[in-house]
């Protein structure tokens, strides 16, 4: 048997990971949407006044590109041996 004909053990689109992840983001985006005062915010060097869902959906969706990036490269590790 090659290693491409070895399942992971999860079958269909309802894994426990993928629920946890599924339930994460969706707390994560109810947090952002209740979180709507106006805050001070230092970025580096100048303070800048937004709201706090702004602030928190910048750093959410780049924690999904860091995610995304890193969980590429572990793809094309993996076909790269």
């Amino acid at each position: 048997m090659s290693p491409k004909d070895v399942s992971t053990g999860s079958s269909g689109a309802f894994s426990p990971a993928r629920i946890a992840v599924t339930v994460l983001a969706i707390l994560a985006i109810v947090f952002i949407c209740v979180n709507t005062d106006e805050v001070t915010i230092r970025v580096i060097i100048p303070k800048v006044t937004m709201p706090l869902w702004a602030a928190l959906l910048g750093v959410f969706v780049a924690g999904l590109l860091c995610g995304g990036y890193v969980m590429y490269r572990r793809g094309r590790a993996a076909r790269a041996r």
